[in-house]
């Protein structure tokens, strides 16, 4: 991913999709689920999420902040996607 994949997430029409009903959402493409998918399904939980403190340009927090009230999860993916990158 590069900076303007990172800005397409925030392009999203959240509101416009909280306010669809099942009925409006198309699901055609989604083949559906058999006892064979699920007795070879695995059980994924999510990784644990770890507190620190770092010190970061008050500049870029402020962008960060700017960009969206979660702006704690748009700096994790970008440090993501920039060590997924790396390794």
């Amino acid at each position: 991913m590069n900076e303007a994949n990172l800005n397409d997430i925030l392009k999203t029409d959240w509101d416009r999709i909280e306010q669809m009903t099942n009925d409006e959402i198309d699901t055609s493409d989604i083949p559906p689920l058999d006892d064979e998918f699920f007795a070879n399904a695995t059980l994924r939980m999510p990784k644990t999420k770890v507190s620190v403190t770092l010190h970061v340009d008050s500049d870029l927090v402020k962008w960060y902040q700017s960009q969206n009230e979660d702006f704690h999860k748009l700096i994790d993916a970008a440090l993501k996607m920039y060590a997924d990158a790396r390794r």
